[in-house]
């Protein structure tokens, strides 16, 4: 199978898993928020959903990756068991260790973080909810790392249907603040035990090695505080709304990032498909220029996907949704784009991966992240919930022109002019639309297939020989 081949079918299965583990959702939200009238309880469960990743980032501290990484170092089965062994051992200890601090200082958490400490229990389910996800994740990897696709859209179809089916339940009865987190705990759970069974081959408590695990450490922990910085820049954001203006507003701004939700399917689509191809792709010659060329073409798609989310965001969130609730389709397209400017940092960030030098990445990411909190103090007072989200989208525009610098500078990265040109078409429609056309929909509709047909045209060579390559 050629490198390109291989990419693609990756990402159109692991796409269409993401699509069925998103669209559920999104088809789904509408009938939630009717079921939860008061967006204060939604941004309760959101704020849940925060805490959850950060102590999952926390408990597995870059071990993911890393366990990744030395997979594919070599083909024997009792290596690659024992370095499965090993991270899993590690991730269990971390997990029980933040799952007991979250219990020790919950009245805090539910002060400061839930703004009352009435919600002491929804603590307890965040907690619950850090334990499962953290050795959820590396429980189900060997599935990834094997590249079993078919398990995969199995378990994205299943797990978000068992959430609704205790969920909704649990919302008619008027359970509001429970009902979501402890629906996502009891599928996360029933997965992980799916996974545990189908991935037993690959984990032993005799297999766990002392010396594996200061390699793995040594790689992970330089990560680390790159998972921290993501979290916060897709989490700070909710906790600053919250303690600025208000938890209703947390919920109106966590409805408004479910379109954007939309690009998780892209995202999900790479992250599924990324890794495999990266590494197993990782010691050929042409390396930087095929990582390259992905960067460009990912961005491309991003960049026409998010103008017409601009197109559609307010049309859609009045058919979709009632009250407050619509007003979050002014963060939609920040929070739709934010995501996959993430995903075009990783392309290029991987090549840090690639020659084991992860440290400058999460310097880079830092600044990022420093950037989107200070805007987030500036623009949330003025802007209100669109200020969150601008400052989320440039922080990581921020980051990615940083790495992009760093890399080309140093021969790991090899981006053409069309790419800038590319971004100046995007950053020239985003302009248009929020000062000039926002609420003339057939206006927005047309200038976002003029912008897609400029962004086509920059590429049109590439497309062509792909086109005469498969035919």
């Amino acid at each position: 199978m050629s490198k390109f081949k291989l990419f693609i079918d990756n990402f159109l299965v692991y796409g269409l898993g993401g699509v069925i583990s998103k669209v559920i959702p999104l088809i789904m939200l509408p009938i939630i928020t009717r079921l939860m009238p008061d967006p204060a309880y939604y941004g309760l469960f959101d704020l849940s959903n925060t805490i959850t990743s950060f102590g999952v980032a926390f408990a597995i501290m870059g071990m993911y990756d890393a366990m990744f990484r030395y997979f594919f170092e070599q083909e024997d089965i009792d290596f690659r068991r024992d370095i499965c062994s090993t991270t899993l051992a590690f991730t269990i200890g971390t997990s029980i260790f933040v799952f007991f601090m979250m219990l020790i200082f919950h009245e805090e958490i539910a002060t400061y973080v839930f703004s009352g400490s009435q919600y002491g229990i929804l603590v307890y389910l965040t907690a619950m909810a850090t334990l499962i996800g953290a050795t959820n994740g590396i429980i189900s990897a060997p599935t990834r790392m094997q590249n079993k696709r078919k398990v995969f859209l199995v378990t994205n179809t299943v797990s978000p249907l068992l959430g609704y089916a205790v969920s909704i339940p649990l919302l008619l009865q008027g359970y509001y603040l429970v009902a979501l987190p402890l629906a996502g705990i009891l599928s996360s759970a029933l997965i992980e035990g799916v996974f545990a069974w189908l991935n037993r081959s690959f984990f032993s408590i005799h297999c766990f090695r002392r010396d594996y695990l200061g390699r793995l450490l040594k790689l992970a922990l330089p990560m680390a505080p790159s998972f921290f910085v993501y979290w916060v820049f897709n989490s700070s954001d909710r906790i600053m709304i919250t303690n600025i203006i208000g938890v209703e507003a947390t919920g109106i701004y966590s409805i408004g990032s479910k379109l954007g939700m939309a690009s998780q399917l892209i995202y999900q689509a790479f992250a599924g498909g990324w890794q495999y191809f990266a590494f197993s792709t990782m010691n050929e010659k042409n390396q930087v220029k095929s990582n390259s060329l992905i960067f460009e073409y990912l961005g491309v798609i991003s960049f026409i996907s998010c103008m017409f989310i601009c197109a559609i965001c307010k049309v859609f969130y009045e058919i979709f949704f009632t009250g407050e609730y619509v007003q979050g389709y002014i963060v939609s397209p920040y929070l739709f784009l934010a995501p996959l400017l993430l995903m075009l940092y990783q392309v290029a960030a991987n090549q840090f991966l690639i020659v084991k030098k992860t440290g400058p990445g999460a310097a880079i990411l830092f600044v990022g992240a420093v950037a989107n909190i200070a805007l987030n103090f500036l623009l949330i007072p003025r802007l209100g919930v669109e200020g969150a989200g601008i400052a989320t989208l440039l922080g990581y525009a921020v980051s990615l022109s940083i790495v992009l610098v760093y890399l080309t500078h140093k021969k790991l990265m090899e981006v053409s002019k069309n790419f800038y040109i590319a971004v100046f078409i995007m950053l020239a429609f985003f302009i248009l639309w929020r000062l000039a056309i926002l609420d003339h929909f057939l206006v927005e509709l047309f200038s976002a297939f003029v912008g897609s047909f400029l962004l086509i045209r920059l590429y049109w060579n590439d497309i062509a020989v792909a086109f005469k390559k498969k035919n």
